[in-house]
């Protein structure tokens, strides 16, 4: 490791983080994995390190969603809901995070037989003892995409419900090209979800074309896209963007991973900041793809000739594009600005 190398990690190690594309059971540590996977063997998910760290190579989206699927099928109790949460926090803070946006998708555990209430409960009780170890949590809950109505209507029904004290925003994920027909119910959806005063942050562009990343922003009112990175692609978007400084939440080890891009030389990312559009730098599924936000500045910095300059840039980008209050906005940027700034 040279000089200039080692200066730069220790920048990153050292710049105060905002985490805004992160999923919950994506979150989830090895070692959580493994105890839940033992819990239950007969599960798919296997119960060594080496096999399921095998497991976690994947050939492409669709099998990103079955192994994804699989891990899910561990979360049984809302005991192991609030644990996912703390863990994500514990391993957050040890990245410097200080707020993190936190991706669940509520459905996926009604499904096993647990109530909205117990849920909730238990993410209420998890943000309250992730701020012990120095990190705040906002909760966005998703729509399984591939669930279609029933999906839908059980995300938004707990939102509105029995929303967690921390619920923040509104999403949408899962495969994109499985959406179409169920376009109308997505848009009335999402229209109920603002009204309630929750943001919209639907994925988009990850797997599909730009004509998605049209639909999230003119039929779902996205203030925030996960990924857009196909954006590239159209010219008249990018321009959008470029004027709407509308934030996309990028992750690139993840694109490499899910086979969206071949590998890290062609990802978007570097013409997207080309570009002037708001970008932001996040991990999706840090264990599963082998990844830290750490890791994702020090991969930008390596291949895309990042100085420190624009990574607090970028650290920047995510604490102006969160949800957070003024006050937890102007402070964790007085501690970006103490790092990067010349005195």
């Amino acid at each position: 490791m040279t000089e200039s190398t080692a200066s730069v990690e220790a920048f990153i190690a050292a710049l105060p983080k905002v985490e805004l594309h992160v999923h919950l059971v994506g979150a989830a540590s090895v070692p959580t994995v493994l105890e839940l996977s033992r819990r239950y063997p007969e599960s798919p998910v296997p119960t060594g390190e080496e096999e399921l760290r095998a497991f976690y190579e994947f050939r492409d989206f669709p099998h990103f969603a079955e192994i994804y699927e699989g891990v899910n099928g561990l979360v049984r109790e809302p005991e192991d809901v609030a644990i996912l949460v703390t863990g994500a926090a514990r391993d957050l803070a040890a990245q410097n995070v200080r707020y993190v946006e936190l991706t669940v998708t509520p459905y996926s555990h009604q499904r096993v037989g647990m109530s909205m209430r117990a849920i909730t409960e238990a993410l209420d009780v998890a943000a309250r003892e992730a701020s012990g170890f120095g990190v705040r949590v906002g909760y966005i809950f998703d729509i399984p995409g591939e669930y279609g109505l029933e999906g839908t209507r059980g995300t938004l029904d707990h939102a509105l419900t029995e929303p967690p004290e921390a619920l923040v925003g509104f999403g949408l994920a899962g495969i994109e090209q499985e959406r179409p027909p169920y376009r109308d119910a997505f848009r009335d959806a999402f229209r109920a979800a603002v009204a309630a005063g929750l943001h919209s942050v639907p994925h988009g562009g990850e797997m599909t074309g730009p004509e998605t990343i049209w639909e999230v922003i003119e039929g779902l009112g996205a203030e925030r896209i996960g990924h857009g990175t196909s954006c590239v692609a159209d010219p008249k978007l990018m321009a959008h963007l470029g004027e709407t400084q509308i934030p996309l939440e990028v992750c690139p080890t993840s694109n490499v991973r899910t086979r969206q891009v071949p590998d890290i030389a062609s990802h978007p990312m570097p013409r997207m900041l080309e570009e002037g559009l708001f970008v932001t730098l996040n991990s999706d599924d840090p264990p599963m793809f082998g990844t830290t936000l750490d890791r994702e500045y020090r991969i930008v910095a390596e291949n895309f000739g990042l100085g420190p300059a624009e990574l607090a840039t970028l650290a920047r980008n995510a604490v102006q594009a969160s949800f957070l209050d003024g006050d937890g906005k102007r402070a964790i940027l007085a501690e970006i600005d103490e790092l990067a700034v010349p005195r």
